[in-house]
């Protein structure tokens, strides 16, 4: 028997039955019995936007899929290559399909001189290298004018190609510009985290060599990125979207989202909390003023998952294997300390506060040596393929533009009063 609610409109007495399909209500239902009045749900915190079949996410279980797939058995057996073909076509590639896709990808890493010389070298000296993103992503779509053929198969998969592969060159060139480097060109001989981390750190060696630990490091952070559901950047990539317009406009919006210390920076927030608590004898002290109500616990909890976060179990073995080559971070011990309390206490036990992806990412890129302001753009890199994914689903479901409802709480209707008749209370 098909799952159904069943709702009696008190006005009238008339009772209607709903279906339940996937787990969840169709609004148009409701609003035939309910003509002219909206549901309120600020931040769509029991509202689904949109159907999707990209990524499953149970947060009572800790469960994250990629079409099905484990995130657990991605981390451990993929790389962020063949994660993003499987986000964006939905199977993981054959052995020729991989081939051309990755070198698809690494031969459109250069960016157009342009680009570097004129774009990019025009921001203020001490420029936010996230905020360089942002623009140099929305301007790719003066570059590439064939972009607003959406429509076009052919030139659809030409800028998802093109997104994926620039987006590392033009994070790492936004790092150079902001510490006053030279621009570094990719190195389409290594492999794709090999050769951002070339381009972030090369200084005058003819080939940069990553080490092997930090380079996979790397890639199953990027593949620990690579989607997340509805997010608030995902959200901002599909609304804008579904304006039909480009998907570079449409990426530097989800970029944009991405910068606030709400979504992108929160292991920004955890290094610096870590930093000021300062030791681990201070530990116990900090819990209980967090309990107080005085500060916040950074890297705990999360909007869904209301257990352990299964991100945060992986990035904690990764964390491992890269300190065993660049050394601990002396904050580690911090953490470790401060996640052990937490994690024994009534207090955050009750509410569901587990480790998430954030408490351990910031100590890899800290310790790889990252700085806190490139945290966010590290995060953007492997997003792209989830943001482009969510895209051209979207496109494909020939998604209606997005256009939420309000609840008007403003005045009512008044005559205009002339400045002269105003008081000092209008």
């Amino acid at each position: 028997m098909p799952e159904s609610i069943t709702i009696t409109d008190n006005r009238n007495g008339e009772t209607y039955e709903i279906p339940i399909v996937n787990g969840g209500v169709s609004a148009i239902e409701w609003s035939k019995i309910l003509p002219g009045i909206w549901f309120v749900d600020p931040a769509f915190m029991s509202t689904a936007a949109a159907e999707s079949a990209i990524t499953y996410l149970d947060g009572t279980a800790g469960i994250l899929r990629y079409r099905g797939y484990p995130i657990e058995q991605l981390a451990e057996q993929s790389t962020y290559l063949e994660v993003a073909y499987l986000l964006l076509n939905g199977e993981l590639p054959s052995e020729n399909q991989f081939a051309s896709w990755r070198e698809d990808v690494t031969m459109h890493t250069f960016i157009h001189e342009n680009v570097r010389k004129r774009f990019l070298d025009g921001f203020h000296y001490d420029a936010h290298p996230m905020g360089m993103l942002v623009s140099a992503v929305a301007a790719l779509s003066t570059f590439y004018l064939d972009a607003k053929d959406i429509f076009d198969p052919t030139s659809r998969q030409k800028q998802i190609t093109r997104l994926i592969a620039k987006m590392p060159t033009l994070a790492a060139a936004a790092h150079r510009f902001s510490v006053g480097m030279p621009f570094v060109y990719p190195d389409n001989s290594l492999d794709f985290p090999s050769n951002f981390l070339s381009m972030m750190w090369k200084v005058a060696e003819p080939t940069y060599h990553a080490d092997p630990v930090l380079s996979r490091a790397l890639d199953i952070l990027f593949i620990l990125h690579a989607d997340h559901e509805q997010n608030c950047s995902t959200t901002a990539m599909r609304v804008v979207g579904s304006s039909h317009a480009d998907p570079y406009s449409a990426c530097a919006a989800a970029c944009a989202a991405l910068y606030g210390p709400r979504h992108g920076g929160a292991n920004e927030a955890v290094i610096r909390m870590l930093g000021e608590i300062g030791s681990m004898d201070e530990v116990p002290a900090f819990v209980e003023a967090v309990k107080a109500g005085h500060g916040r616990l950074q890297g705990f909890g999360h909007r869904v998952y209301k257990s352990y976060d299964p991100r945060a179990k992986i990035i904690k073995r990764t964390a491992d294997e890269v300190f065993s080559i660049t050394g601990k971070n002396p904050l580690l011990d911090i953490a470790l300390k401060l996640e052990e309390i937490a994690l024994n206490d009534e207090y955050f036990i009750s509410r569901r506060l587990y480790p998430n992806v954030d408490f351990y990412s910031g100590l890899i890129y800290q310790a790889m040596g990252f700085p806190l302001e490139m945290f966010p753009v590290l995060f953007a890199i492997p997003r792209t393929a989830g943001w482009l994914a969510h895209w051209q689903e979207m496109l494909d479901q020939d998604s209606k533009i997005a256009r939420p409802r309000q609840l008007f709480i403003g005045a009512d209707a008044r005559d205009y009063v002339p400045m002269a008749g105003r008081g000092a209370s209008s």
